[in-house]
């Protein structure tokens, strides 16, 4: 109540009905967006429930985020409350897109650690107009691609312009700014020029739509097949590969009629021009550069197709021909060796390993080892299921279940009833001497004994343990693993990688784990 009993309130009053400062509720009455209805006696603002109403809907109004000006106009009824809100969800959208822009910058150099100067330029491309994008990715394509004879070639590329969205997603912020920063990167435009160069040299000039569908179709073709291949476990540099890159060759020489090559069929030369484009095309710039521009254009992104290339290129080094890598594995394979003495080093390798096996707790599953991408977990699962495989293979009866679980609840029983049941397929009466393909029996339980030895060297190194296994035995069996893995590509997506130099002292099963690329 007012002083003098006339209903209405001062500035105190009010300020205390509506909890905001006295200084706030005079200056907006100064201003005019809550003029006083009237003065007391003694010339002190006074204010009635219809002021307390326009101070209530101006305040809710400037936690909105609007100016007074714009809130002045609301409560004097010169604009309603819906074209005032229309005016200022369009000033925040406009400041919205501004902090987005901020954001993915900041993100983009804290992932890159910008200097000053790479900060500075990235601002700058976060804030490209439509057509200064497209610029910048026009100039890139033309430096690549310069002046060769891939009309078909460059105009895909120039057709494929970030088309950043007005309201652009957190996302497709990012993309652009690390396409950007992509197409600036010497590498990209390298791999680009190499392309355009290796197609103006084989099929220059224009291509139809077909050309490019039955493109399409073959890399669909062999990402299918090769991926069916490794989800089965085929490793790609063993003679098991071999089928599945004729198959691949086969539908492959017909989309070479432009080319020139003149393979005559699946052979050394068709399997060579096929490893040569792979190579030529597997360039993890140039697909992260089209995954960019899907993302930014709002485009279905193709899922990467570089694990599928490292397995086919891999498959083409290790099967240069059709029968290459059989034949080789033959020729090793019939090399003499001591059946019984195999079986006994077996029998010794299987116990090492199956005690290493024993000390694993279940709280160290999660570990790291020296196989790149396994854990523990799955370290343990594959000793068991080599043990299974060779077993299998033994009866006669191959095993294709080796990504299951393999351990259930107790990892070292599955493992000791694994090898129990290696070691009596393995002593079946002449099974030593059996052929196997072009194998003798003693072959598979040597193969057994080398997977043992290093999978079981992986396991004491992950777990901290000596790795000196069954010295004689892993000295006896190195020159074979030489003559069997000498002369696999070791590349990415290969069975090892490159041969390691193993310290001064290093044990015999370390000199076997640094040859087939551990690192010691």
């Amino acid at each position: 109540m007012g002083v003098d009993g006339d209903g209405l309130w001062s500035i105190g009053e009010l300020a205390r009905r509506t909890g905001l400062p006295v200084k706030v509720v005079r200056h907006w009455s100064d201003i005019g967006v809550v003029p006083a209805t009237g003065r007391s006696t003694g010339g002190y603002r006074r204010f009635d429930a219809q002021a307390l109403a326009r101070l209530e809907l101006a305040r809710t109004l400037r936690e909105l985020g609007l100016g007074m000006a714009a809130i002045r106009e609301v409560v004097d009824r010169e604009r309603s409350i819906a074209e005032a809100a229309a005016v200022h969800a369009d000033a925040i959208e406009v400041q919205v897109r501004s902090l987005r822009l901020q954001q993915a910058v900041l993100r983009s150099v804290a992932r890159r650690a910008a200097t000053a100067e790479e900060l500075a330029e990235l601002s700058r491309l976060a804030r490209l107009s439509a057509a200064e994008r497209t610029a910048v990715v026009h100039g890139f394509v033309q430096e690549a691609v310069g002046g060769l004879d891939v009309p078909t070639y460059r105009e895909g590329l120039l057709a494929a312009t970030p088309d950043l969205p007005e309201q652009p997603t957190d996302e497709q912020l990012d993309a652009w700014l690390e396409l950007a920063a992509l197409v600036r990167a010497p590498a990209l435009r390298v791999a680009l020029a190499r392309m355009a160069a290796y197609a103006a040299e084989h099929a220059p000039g224009e291509h139809g739509k077909e050309d490019l569908a039955a493109v399409e179709r073959l890399t669909d073709l062999w990402v299918e097949r090769v991926t069916a291949a490794m989800d089965a476990g085929v490793m790609p540099d063993s003679p098991a590969a071999d089928p599945v890159v004729a198959g691949i060759v086969e539908a492959w020489i017909p989309t070479q009629a432009r080319t020139g090559l003149d393979v005559g069929g699946d052979g050394e030369a068709a399997r060579a021009g096929l490893l040569e484009q792979l190579e030529v095309a597997a360039d993890a710039g140039v697909e992260r550069y089209w995954q960019l521009l899907c993302v930014i254009n709002g485009w279905p992104v193709r899922p990467s197709i570089a694990a599928p290339g490292r397995w086919l290129t891999t498959a083409l080094r290790a099967n240069p021909a059709p029968g290459a890598r059989t034949a080789a594995i033959a020729a090793v394979l019939e090399e003499d060796g001591d059946p019984e003495a195999m079986l006994a080093a077996c029998e010794r390798v299987l116990a090492a390993v199956g005690a290493i096996v024993a000390e694993v707790p279940a709280d160290r599953f999660r570990d790291g080892t020296p196989c790149a991408g396994w854990d523990v977990q799955t370290l343990l699962n594959h000793l068991v299921y080599e043990n299974l495989l060779w077993t299998g293979l033994a009866a006669g009866a191959p095993r294709g279940d080796f990504d299951a679980d393999h351990l259930g609840g107790d990892h070292v029983a599955a493992f000791r009833s694994a090898a129990a049941g290696t070691l009596a397929a393995f002593r079946r009466p002449g099974m030593l001497r059996e052929r196997f393909g072009p194998a003798p029996g003693w072959r598979l339980v040597e193969q057994v004994v080398i997977e043992m030895l290093v999978h079981g060297w992986d396991l004491a190194r992950a777990l901290g343990r000596p790795t000196d296994l069954v010295p004689d035995v892993a000295e006896a069996v190195l020159p074979a693993v030489r003559a069997m893995y000498g002369d696999l590509p070791r590349t990415p997506g290969g069975s090892f990688g490159p041969e390691q130099p193993p310290p001064a002292g290093a044990t015999a099963a370390d000199r076997l784990a640094a040859y087939l690329g551990r690192r010691l």
